[in-house]
């Protein structure tokens, strides 16, 4: 049975929505949870998607810092593993562009539902639109930690981003953080504060073991009023589903 302050979490969470949509439970869980949200809410096309530089950006990082490279790709075993190349990660953010453009147009509630639990139905197309985003997370902590070096104002997470000892700086950062989701590990807290910046979303999170402290809902990140909001429910910080207000499907 459930503690009490759970359910009482879940019961705050009914006031505003019906039901609840299961996430798979890999270490793919709060990018899935976070991106289905952010597909399958989309309105207008937020300008980073839509600017020229997105499909320049591997090719300008991986040009500028080499231990890029090394970063770790989805179902592909360590022996295996070839140096990246830019164009494998263009497209994937090629991918990514394309199918928030197409979710972008699509007016109907119902429809744009179907259309996006296509895409994560899709397995191999799916993990390509993950590591579309960890490639955009890792292109903001390179630049949030370039503007500090260079003493321009950051978020507070940027600087308990690099405080941790196994990520000092955005290659550590990349090596025993980001190329561990998907494989071996999730989203640590402050990641998820990277990942709202990295998607420009804030991430409205239910935290239902926190029920009855003023942690219960979260923000990530919680200094961008302006920002589209799509919203998480977790029990433990590491798993998160989707609730929603109008029950149909249940699973994701």
């Amino acid at each position: 049975a459930l503690p009490i302050f759970m359910r009482k979490g879940y019961e705050a969470v009914s006031q505003n929505f019906s039901c609840i949509r299961i996430a798979r439970g890999d270490n793919y869980c709060a990018l899935r949870a976070v991106l289905f949200q952010v597909l399958s809410q989309t309105t207008d096309l937020p300008s980073w998607i839509e600017s020229p530089d997105l499909l320049e950006l591997p090719k300008k990082l991986i040009s500028s810092y080499d231990w890029i490279k090394h970063w770790k790709l989805q179902h592909v075993f360590d022996g295996e593993q070839q140096p990246l190349q830019y164009d494998t990660i263009r497209e994937h953010l090629k991918l990514l562009k394309k199918r928030w453009e197409r979710l972008s147009e699509i007016k109907v509630l119902g429809e744009k539902q179907a259309a996006c639990d296509e895409i994560f139905q899709e397995e191999d197309e799916e993990y390509r639109l993950y590591e579309a985003v960890k490639f955009l997370m890792l292109s903001k902590a390179i630049s949030l930690y370039n503007d500090n070096v260079e003493g321009k104002e950051v978020p507070v997470f940027s600087w308990l981003l690099f405080a941790r000892n196994t990520s000092s700086n955005p290659e550590e950062f990349m090596q025993n953080h980001l190329n561990q989701v998907g494989h071996t590990g999730g989203l640590e807290q402050v990641e998820m504060f990277l990942l709202g910046y990295a998607v420009q979303h804030t991430i409205k999170v239910y935290r239902l073991y926190k029920h009855g402290t003023d942690e219960f809902i979260t923000l990530y990140p919680n200094d961008q009023e302006e920002w589209p909001v799509v919203t998480l429910i977790t029990e433990d910080d590491r798993h998160y589903n989707v609730p929603v207000r109008i029950c149909e499907e249940t699973s994701l």
